[in-house]
């Protein structure tokens, strides 16, 4: 079965574009969280497209149920 990358629905802070790109390559989440706000310190506008457009590109993890509120 071939690896998909989906936002994660359980270890997100905003739309779980760092949770779900943490569990497609296997590491920490926090890893993911601290490159993604370094992208965000030098300009700003490059990686914060990115993410908005990995937040409407990529689909929620169908198989994930979200967190308990």
């Amino acid at each position: 079965m071939a690896k998909r990358l989906y936002r994660s629905r359980k270890d997100r802070k905003i739309a779980g574009v760092c949770g779900g790109l943490a569990e497609y390559f296997n590491i920490d989440p926090v890893i993911v969280r601290v490159i993604a706000v370094l992208l965000l310190l030098p300009g700003g506008a490059p990686g914060l497209l990115a993410y908005i457009i990995l937040w409407i590109v990529v689909p929620e993890n169908p198989n994930q149920k979200g967190p308990k509120k």
